[in-house]
């Protein structure tokens, strides 16, 4: 039985050169009507997490959230999945320093800038941020990644950041670390300190 999953498996194939059939055939079967163009899995990870607390299944609602492999890949997403291409609706979760990619990205394939939510920095950056770090460090003790946190903090290259950016970075440390805290820290949050652009994306949906 076809799901959004085939459907972004498609899509990614077609965007490295596969056919454009599978992934035209899935938008039709899944009546997929917006795509949510992020930068990797552990953006995916957080805006399903937090669909989730509110009792929404995106991909019932036609949504897909499709993680590009970075942002230098937004340009071809978006002109397969734009008005020139399957003629979806696009927006974006974007960091900030990558703000200028989409923005030119969804120009050229006639979508809406406008309908793109930068965050600070990045996702975890705002979450850390939202959580505050004492939050952060009893989540990661709770997962069980406490010393290594410890072992990472004494590192002399730590000490001449701030202790966000530390816990930044060391979410960044590992393979699938920040997949997996991407969900943890969202699932902690307070419904009211959602950081702006990950609630003005659901808004917008």
């Amino acid at each position: 039985m076809a799901d959004m999953a085939s459907f972004r498996d498609a899509v990614t194939a077609w965007a490295a050169g596969g056919p454009e059939g599978p992934a035209r055939d899935l938008a039709e079967r899944l009546s997929v009507r917006t795509v949510v163009l992020v930068e990797g899995p552990s953006d995916t990870a957080a805006v399903d997490a937090l669909a989730a607390r509110r009792g929404r299944d995106l991909a019932a609602e036609g949504v897909c959230v499709l993680a590009m492999g970075g942002a230098m890949s937004v340009g071809r997403f978006a002109s397969l999945l734009g008005p020139c291409g399957l003629d979806l609706r696009l927006t974006g979760l974007c960091d900030e320093r990558e703000q200028g990619y989409y923005v030119r990205a969804l120009a050229r394939a006639d979508a809406a800038p406008q309908d793109l939510f930068v965050c600070t920095a990045d996702l975890e950056d705002e979450l850390i941020r939202a959580l505050g770090v004492a939050r952060v460090t009893e989540l990661i003790e709770a997962e069980g990644d406490l010393r290594p946190l410890r072992t990472f903090l004494r590192q002399p290259a730590q000490r001449d950041r701030t202790a966000q950016q530390r816990f930044r970075r060391f979410l960044g440390t590992k393979k699938g670390r920040k997949i997996h805290y991407g969900r943890v820290l969202v699932e902690a949050l307070d419904p009211a300190r959602t950081p702006a652009p990950l609630a003005d994306l659901m808004a917008g949906l």
